[in-house]
């Protein structure tokens, strides 16, 4: 993925961290739930769960604003750099990290910083750490 740093404005940086931030309290104080994608999902998926209405909703949010977005502006352009087998292998990290921390960077980077859990902050700590060894092992010291 490469970041076009010509046309970058903090203007859309800053919207975009308003309206997750605006989110995430609306999600708390109009339902009294954290903004975890892992656990949103995750509850999604349980069949068991009595309160997926607001889950769906949540998520088929996720999905739609990229399209909304569009109505406005051009999306910038996508650009993978990375082979499918790494993505993969990627991603399963990830699932892994959000089940041993209890949460994924959204509800403990976001929402549990702002609420002042030390539990979060380790977590966070911990993600940011983690995602600079993994850049720095892979981009200079494999050279992917």
């Amino acid at each position: 993925m490469s970041v076009d740093l010509v046309h970058f404005s903090p203007f859309s940086a800053l919207v975009g961290g308003l309206l997750i931030g605006f989110a995430a309290a609306l999600l708390v104080l109009g339902n009294g739930r954290i903004a975890g994608i892992s656990g949103i999902i995750g509850s999604l998926l349980d069949t068991t769960s009595s309160d997926r209405a607001w889950r769906a909703a949540f998520v088929l949010g996720l999905f739609a604003a990229p399209w909304l977005f569009k109505v406005f502006t051009a999306l910038p352009p996508v650009t993978i750099a990375s082979s499918p087998t790494v993505l993969v292998v990627a991603g399963l990290l990830v699932g892994i990290g959000t089940r041993y921390a209890s949460g994924c960077t959204s509800g403990h980077g976001v929402c549990g910083l702002s609420r002042g859990s030390a539990r979060s902050l380790a977590a966070t700590v911990t993600f940011m750490a983690m995602g600079f060894f993994a850049v720095f092992v892979t981009r200079h010291l494999l050279g992917f």
